[in-house]
């Protein structure tokens, strides 16, 4: 099964220079790893010399446009990552989605110096550059979800239930799994490290927690059979549930 391209989503306030260099460069490092998007928290139209400074370092600038960060509403992406504080700042957490970063770059607008734009291409082509190799090893880690793969990961009681209150909750950490489950964190981390290479789940790192979810390039099949598994054998995770239930209300 081949593996679906990483989904990227670049943000800055006016979607109008950094944004759109880091959109453009990924797709031009990156295009069989990542699909790349851009958006702003304002978004105030491409700026010409973001083109002119792409077609000088012969990186091509088609389909870039300036988009509204509400427009990317309810889809799910890999990495968000903010390349301005204030988009940072307003858009801290993308539901549903993976990794949520931050890099830091200056805004060329703001340089009265010549040669700004093509400055602030050059250090934001050094990251993406390192970005890509980075993720590309990473990716080669991981198995390729097959159907044994995943049938694999159901054969361990343990591995079962945690799939199983994923398929209910979406979204869970690693201290809820570990009160839910009744074993200790060392244990659950190890199965969840295993289902993760496996491809049968994704995470994200939010501060100092680690939530897990279903992978989001699952087939559907392997979501409807963990589906029914759920709902004719809601025995097997019920008092998990409720543990679950319990420590969200605070008791």
């Amino acid at each position: 099964m081949a593996q679906q391209k990483l989904r990227v989503l670049f943000l800055c306030t006016g979607n109008s220079a950094r944004s759109q260099m880091a959109e453009a460069l990924l797709r031009h490092h990156g295009n069989k790893l990542f699909d790349a998007f851009s958006a702003g928290t304002h978004p105030e139209g491409v700026d010409p010399r973001t083109i002119e400074t792409l077609s000088a370092a012969g990186i091509s600038s088609a389909g870039l446009t300036s988009k509204a960060v509400e427009s990317y509403t309810g889809q799910h992406f890999d990495f968000v990552i903010a390349l301005c504080d204030n988009a940072h700042q307003r858009c801290p957490y993308w539901p549903g989605s993976g990794h949520v970063l931050d890099w830091g770059f200056s805004d060329p607008k703001a340089d009265p110096r010549p040669g700004g734009f093509a400055r602030s291409l050059g250090a934001i082509e050094e990251r993406i550059r390192m970005f890509v190799e980075v993720n590309s090893k990473a990716r080669q880690q991981h198995s390729p979800l097959t159907a044994a793969s995943f049938y694999k990961s159901l054969s361990d009681e343990l591995r079962l239930k945690t799939l199983l209150l994923l398929e209910r909750s979406n979204e869970l950490c690693v201290c809820d799994l570990t009160e839910a489950l009744g074993e200790n964190q060392p244990k659950v981390s190890r199965h969840l490290a295993q289902l993760r290479k496996s491809g049968v789940l994704s995470d994200r790192r939010q501060g100092q927690w680690v939530y897990y979810r279903l992978h989001p390039a699952m087939p559907q099949w392997m979501r409807d059979v963990l589906t029914l598994t759920a709902e004719a054998n809601g025995v097997l995770i019920k008092d998990c549930q409720q543990k679950l239930t319990y420590q969200s209300c605070g008791a």
